[in-house]
């Protein structure tokens, strides 16, 4: 299993549904038989992860392309 650290700095987003403020918290990603261990904004009560977009499309999108090239 690999783990990422997420830090961008103080951020206050809140969710959608709940109203509660995201904190920092450690999600688990499954790909391809992968798993990895990434620190990323979650909401407490629903658990509703918030991944920036340049984390998708950057590191996570070149993740897919090594782990699909095996």
């Amino acid at each position: 299993m690999s783990q990422m650290k997420m830090t961008d700095g103080p951020v206050d987003w809140e969710c959608g549904q709940c109203k509660k403020k995201l904190s920092p918290g450690k999600v688990n990603l499954d790909y391809m038989g992968s798993r990895f261990t990434v620190e990323l904004m979650t909401c407490p009560d629903c658990g509703f992860v918030y991944i920036p977009e340049d984390l998708a499309m950057g590191k996570m999108a070149e993740v897919e392309l090594i782990l699909e090239d095996k």
